[in-house]
């Protein structure tokens, strides 16, 4: 079972290698915490602050090709942990179909953030999560 999510918040320290992003259980009162480097944590910030580069990142492009390919992504899902890595993936419609792509989590939370997209996470990942 799927678990809506919100990302409750990214903590950035540029002194340190690892950084972390906490998601909150939208209906309840579950949190993950996910460590993450650097420059996903902010690729993060900045598309939920909507600063704009002059060039598009990594996130910023990929989100351009899917929409101009004509697709739309519907949502992220954080779907399994496996040896303390998480695992995720990008449901995205196209021409009616669902196309499911394999992405870290950093990545997917990044072409979500800042927008309407939803976030989910199975509930077993939670409950793994949990009892590390």
């Amino acid at each position: 079972m799927e678990v809506r999510m919100d990302l409750a918040q990214i903590r950035i320290s540029e002194t340190q290698d690892n950084q972390v992003i906490v998601l909150r259980e939208r209906s309840g009162n579950r949190l993950l915490h996910i460590v993450i480097g650097l420059t996903e944590a902010l690729a993060i910030d900045r598309r939920i602050k909507n600063v704009q580069l002059q060039r598009p990142m990594t996130h910023d492009l990929l989100s351009n090709v899917i929409e101009q390919l004509g697709g739309e992504l519907e949502k992220i899902v954080i779907n399994d942990l496996k040896d303390h890595t998480f695992y995720a993936k990008l449901v995205v419609r196209h021409e009616g179909e669902i196309v499911e792509v394999d992405s870290r989590p950093s990545a997917a939370i990044a072409l979500g953030a800042g927008s309407e997209v939803p976030l989910y996470v199975e509930d077993h990942v939670l409950e793994e999560a949990a009892s590390q």
